[in-house]
C-alpha cells in the first residue's frame, strides 16, 4: 500500500504546485502509516528528482519514454494509472493545474477510484475517507465522503503549505507499456506565454478592469504589478474588448488562481470573476463605487479613483523598497 503523487514538471523543472502536492501526499501517507511514492514523467535530472525527499518521497519513479516529451492527457494517464498499479497505491494525488483537470477525471475513470477535484485540505477522517472541497463556484465548502477502495484527490494549488525536510528520494526507472492507438495526440507547435511572472504559480497579483477606461491608461497597472513583483490579470470584459490578451483574464470562465495577494483595480466584483479569485488569501480592492460587490469579499477596500489612488499606492512600495534595500 503507499500514496502516489504525480510530480508534474515543466520542461524538466518543478515548480511549488509540485511541492505541495507531494507535502500534501506526504502528509496523507502518514495518517495512513504507508510511504510516498512521486511519479515524473519527462526528462528531469536526477539530481532535482532525489530532491523530492525533502518534501516528503521516500521514492521517485521516472519514467523517459521519448513519446511522453510532449503532454497527452491519454499517455499520462495510463502512465499515472500503471504506476499506481505497480505500486498498490490506495491514493493518488494530482495538483489541480491545467494538465491536473486534463488527466484527474480519466485517471479516477480507469482506475474505478472516487475523485476529489480541487481538495483544499487533508483528510478529516480516514474511515470514512472524508475530506474537504470548494462548492457553488468557490462560494462554499463541502465535506466529500469517498467509499471506492482508491482514491484520486486533485489538490488545488496554494491551498496546502510546502514543507520541507531532510531526505533524499530513491529514484528508479519505470517502462510502462502502451496499447496501439493510445497516443492520439500530435504536438505541431508549442507557444510560451513571455510573461515575467506565470499567473498559475503567482504569489502576488495585480489585476483590473473596466474601470481604468481603456488600454492606454493601463502603463500604471504594469508599474505596480513590476514594483510587488507580481503577475498581471485582467477581468473578462477588458479582455473580450482587447484590452488586455485573453491569457490574462482570470475568473470562472479564465484562470483559476489563488494568490496570497490579490490586489483588484476598477473592477466591480461579479460572481463570475470572484469564483477565480475566491481562493486568494488575502484580496484588496481599490473602486470608486462604494455599493460595488468586491467589497464584500475583500479583506481591505479603497473606495477612491484608481488614477489617484494607484500611482500614491505606486510611491509607497517605491519608497518602502527604498528604505530596505
Amino acid at each position: 500500500m503507499s500514496v502516489l503523487v504525480f510530480a508534474e514538471n515543466w520542461e524538466g523543472k518543478f515548480k511549488k504546485s509540485t511541492f505541495e502536492a507531494v507535502s500534501y501526499a506526504h502528509a496523507i501517507a502518514k495518517q495512513l502509516s504507508t510511504g510516498t511514492v512521486a511519479l515524473a514523467i519527462g526528462p528531469v535530472n536526477e539530481e532535482d528528482l532525489k530532491n523530492l525527499g525533502k518534501y516528503g518521497a521516500d521514492k521517485v519513479i521516472s519514467v523517459r519514454q521519448e513519446q511522453l516529451n510532449n503532454f497527452d492527457a491519454q499517455g499520462f494517464s495510463s502512465v499515472i494509472i500503471q504506476a499506481a498499479q505497480k505500486e498498490a497505491a490506495t491514493v493518488v494525488v494530482i495538483s489541480y493545474t491545467y494538465t491536473g483537470k486534463n488527466i484527474s477525471g480519466r485517471v479516477a475513470a480507469g482506475m474505478k477510484a472516487g475523485l476529489v477535484a480541487g481538495t483544499t485540505a487533508l483528510p478529516s477522517a480516514i474511515s470514512p475517507f472524508t475530506v474537504r472541497k470548494k462548492c457553488f463556484s468557490g462560494k462554499a465548502l463541502t465535506d466529500v465522503v469517498v467509499s471506492s477502495e482508491t482514491k484520486v484527490l486533485a489538490l488545488t494549488p496554494n491551498s496546502f503549505s510546502v514543507v520541507s525536510m531532510e531526505g533524499s528520494a530513491i529514484v528508479e526507472s519505470f517502462d510502462p507499456k502502451f496499447k496501439e492507438g493510445a497516443f492520439r495526440t500530435r504536438v505541431k507547435e508549442v507557444k510560451k506565454n513571455s510573461d515575467k511572472v506565470v499567473l498559475t504559480e503567482a504569489e502576488l497579483v495585480v489585476s483590473a478592469g473596466r474601470g481604468m477606461k481603456g488600454p492606454e491608461n493601463w502603463g500604471m497597472i504594469e508599474d505596480l504589478a513590476n514594483q510587488l513583483g507580481a503577475g498581471l490579470a485582467c477581468s473578462k470584459p477588458v479582455a473580450d474588448m482587447d484590452w488586455r490578451p485573453h491569457h490574462e483574464h482570470v475568473g470562472q470562465t479564465g484562470i483559476t488562481i489563488g494568490p496570497n495577494l490579490y490586489v483588484a483595480i476598477g473592477i466591480s466584483g461579479a460572481i463570475q470573476h470572484l469564483a477565480g479569485v475566491s481562493s486568494s488569501k488575502v484580496i484588496v480592492v481599490i473602486n470608486s463605487d462604494p455599493e460595488a460587490p468586491f467589497f464584500k469579499a475583500a479583506d481591505y477596500g479603497v473606495v477612491g479613483d484608481a488614477f489617484e489612488v494607484v500611482p500614491r499606492l505606486i510611491a509607497a512600495v517605491k519608497n518602502f523598497k527604498a528604505g530596505h534595500s
